[in-house]
Parts: structure tokens; sequence; C-alpha cells
């Protein structure tokens, strides 16, 4: 299976007339599966919310007997929570993450200012799950979800896949922003892992679908052979890579 893409690149700049077009938040698996296509991708965060796994799921990362646990958001006027906003175009990508998010998910949307790295924040749209819909799960101390974790697994693969893409995507990206919540629920889950002798490779599954990012190095508008000299020493990439062609949908699973 061939696996291997020319890596996508983590933007440093937004210039104003980008600001224009669609920008969608992503703070879950999308920042390492998005599953559709972008013309750009920038980190950031937004402000007044926080990282939860609290939201169940059931078409994914579990199943209806035994729902796995996936992130959203929830408010707190003191929070931040850092990832990825997608510039997309055309109605596919907006249908694809209808679908994914709030259809079988258990998602709404709503705007909210985004605030890159670098530059003015711009409006951006997020999904959220809130405790109204039927798959939330809500708060629960982090044994328990970490126990939940450690036994589901979903069409799309297993719950712990999902928490450790995360976690390592953050960690690559953001390692100066720390995330209790997230980081640990991860250390209590492969604690789990060693306890139960589990192999975490296998839990990881094969990285099918998964997305290379690469961080520019500076805002500078650089020439393709720029970019390829540039890409040669790279080294701050995450794992595991899929072929995705570009300006074209690929429906993926979460």
């Amino acid at each position: 299976m061939d696996r291997m893409a020319e890596p996508a690149v983590l933007e440093n700049q937004v210039f104003e007339n980008e600001t224009k077009c669609l920008w969608v938040f992503a703070y879950g698996s999308l920042c390492w599966k998005p599953g559709f296509s972008f013309s750009k991708a920038v980190p950031g965060c937004v402000s007044g919310y926080q990282r939860r796994f609290w939201q169940g799921n059931t078409t994914h990362r579990g199943t209806e007997e035994q729902p796995g646990r996936v992130a959203t958001l929830v408010e707190d006027s003191e929070g931040q929570v850092y990832g990825v906003a997608f510039s997309v175009h055309g109605e596919t990508a907006l249908s694809y993450l209808s679908q994914r998010e709030c259809e079988q998910g258990g998602y709404i949307s709503k705007f909210t200012d985004f605030h890159p790295s670098d530059g003015a924040p711009f409006t951006v749209l997020l999904y959220v799950a809130t405790p109204l819909n039927p798959l939330w799960l809500g708060d629960a101390d982090t044994e328990e979800i970490a126990h939940q974790i450690i036994n589901c697994r979903g069409p799309s693969g297993h719950n712990v896949e999902y928490l450790i893409r995360l976690a390592n995507f953050m960690r690559n990206f953001f390692p100066d922003k720390h995330d209790p919540h997230l980081y640990n629920l991860e250390e209590k889950v492969l604690n789990l892992v060693e306890m139960r002798k589990l192999c975490l490779k296998t839990l990881m599954g094969s990285g099918e679908g998964c997305i290379t990012f690469i961080r520019k190095s500076n805002s500078r508008e650089s020439s393709p052979d720029d970019e390829r000299r540039r890409d040669e020493n790279r080294v701050e990439t995450f794992e595991h890579t899929a072929r995705v062609p570009g300006k074209k949908l690929r429906c993926l699973n979460i």
C-alpha cells in the first residue's frame, strides 16, 4: 500500500485577501486526517474554549454497544485551544464535513475568531458537540475515560489511535502549549497499554489516509527551488502519510 505523499505545509502567514474565503478550524482528527482538499493550512488557536474528550462516537471509533470518546470543545472564558485552520473551497468539502461532523458525529457548526500564529485574527467555522446531542457522554474521571478509550474500536480504527495521533500532532507543532486534559489522558492510556501488554503499533493501525505536515520556517515568499531545498532539511514532520490527490476531495473516515 502506497501511503507516501507530498507533505502539506503549515503556513505562518495569512494574507488579507485570503481571509475572505471559508476557513474551517480543526482541533481533533481533522488535524491529521482532514479528508478534504484545502488550499492552505495555518496553525493557531481559538479562544473561549477547552478541548475535552466528552463526545461519544459510534460510527468511527466505537460502536452502538460501546461508544468511543472523541474531542469536542466546551466553553471556557479563559481557555484557548490550538489546532489548524484550513482554507476550503466549494460545496463538496462542506457537504463532506456536514456528514462527517454533524450527521454522523453529533456536532453543530459555529463561527468564531481564529488567531493564527502570525498575523491578525479572522473568522473560521468550527464544529462542536453540545450536551443536547444523543452521543454526548460528558465529563468523567480521567481514569474512567482512559478505560473507555482503550476498550473501544470502530470502523475507522481503535480509539487509542485517535487519542495518540492527536497528542502527537499537538506536541509536534505546539510544543510550548500544554493541554493537561489531552496529555494526562494520553499518559493514562499508555500506562494501560503497558499494563495489559498490548501492541501499540497494532492499535495505531496502518496510518492510511493520514497526512504529513511540515511547518514553514518563515513567512517570506519562496521559489519552488527554495521550497525543495528546505524540504530536504526539514525534520518537523508528523508520522504516517497518505496519498491525497491535490484539489480533489477524498472522503476519508475519521
